[in-house]
């Protein structure tokens, strides 16, 4: 850490076990493919409505590499990017629920659910679902917590200032990336008191939820540090505004920005990457972890001109 301080815990890259199935996060970075089914999401929004095309997508993901596929019925994109209103319970389920029974019915493949709902994370993980990512860590339902500690699954704390509707309205920071730390070592308390094995909490320090564009930045520069809560880190930087925004581009040109974001992430530590781009990604975090494997195992005097 910059500040000098020890680290509250020894980095964790603990396998998950996920019943029959397995998360590995002791080796090469994982790279969970976003399925959003959603009609509004920034980027993929009303592209995969019906649960047949939703399954493709997720098929077609996992054929590409992915070690998760993250369902998501509810798009946290706020209304100055052209987010609607919050999605009821029972639409949200109406939404997510067929194509979770329905995936895991096609594949083995561990599915995330991407929800802020204790009664729609409960229902999916029924259905199938493995892993729990809760863009509110555990804070907008106080039911959540149980539901993980009574199930057993993952979950995934993420840092987010605010809600979703007012986000965006506050991103200036006192000390940004002390706030992030602090806050996710509050949630991991919080999870682990409430019954939540630590050993199966990732972090997530909420590229693009309440941060300016240099305040993503910053995070991804300095994800280095988040070690020190001892948790496995998740990084969700895909085609997101500050990259298209920092380039001058549009979101449809991100592609190379959110590689770049990607690389940085994993090299700075992160054990999964979420995208919308699974193909690519892997293929540039394999040739750098490839890079990185050759150049541990060289022979340095070898490989230096005489």
């Amino acid at each position: 850490m910059r500040t000098g301080q020890p680290p509250i815990a020894a980095a964790a890259s603990e396998d998950w076990q996920l019943g029959g199935r397995r998360l590995e996060l002791s080796g090469p970075v994982q790279v969970m493919g976003i399925l959003n089914v959603t009609p509004d999401s920034f980027y993929d929004g009303g592209c995969h409505l019906s649960v047949d095309a939703a399954v493709a997508r997720a098929l077609q993901m996992e054929d590409e590499g992915a070690a998760v596929i993250d369902v998501g019925g509810e798009s946290t994109r706020p209304p100055m990017y052209g987010g609607g209103d919050p999605v009821a319970l029972d639409e949200e389920l109406q939404r997510v629920l067929p194509v979770v029974a329905a995936l895991r019915e096609a594949t083995s493949v561990p599915i995330s659910i991407d929800t802020t709902k204790a009664e729609v994370a409960h229902h999916c993980l029924q259905a199938g679902a493995d892993i729990i990512n809760d863009t509110s860590a555990l804070q907008d339902d106080d039911g959540m917590v149980t539901v993980a500690a009574d199930s057993g699954a993952p979950v995934i704390l993420m840092h987010r200032r605010g809600i979703p509707s007012t986000m965006q309205c506050n991103t200036e920071y006192d000390n940004l990336f002390a706030e992030v730390l602090g806050f996710l070592e509050g949630r991991i308390d919080f999870a682990v008191a409430g019954g939540v094995d630590r050993g199966r909490i990732a972090v997530d320090p909420g590229i693009g939820f309440g941060k300016s564009v240099a305040g993503n930045l910053q995070l991804i520069g300095r994800l280095d540090e988040l070690e020190a809560l001892g948790c496995p880190v998740l990084v969700g930087a895909s085609r997101k505004s500050f990259i298209w925004k920092t380039l001058g581009l549009t979101i449809e040109e991100s592609l190379e920005g959110s590689l770049a974001a990607a690389l940085i992430s994993a090299l700075a530590g992160a054990r999964i990457l979420r995208v919308h781009d699974v193909a690519s990604t892997l293929r540039a975090v394999r040739m750098m972890e490839a890079i990185k494997r050759t150049a541990l195992f060289a022979d340095d005097d070898s490989s230096r001109p005489s």
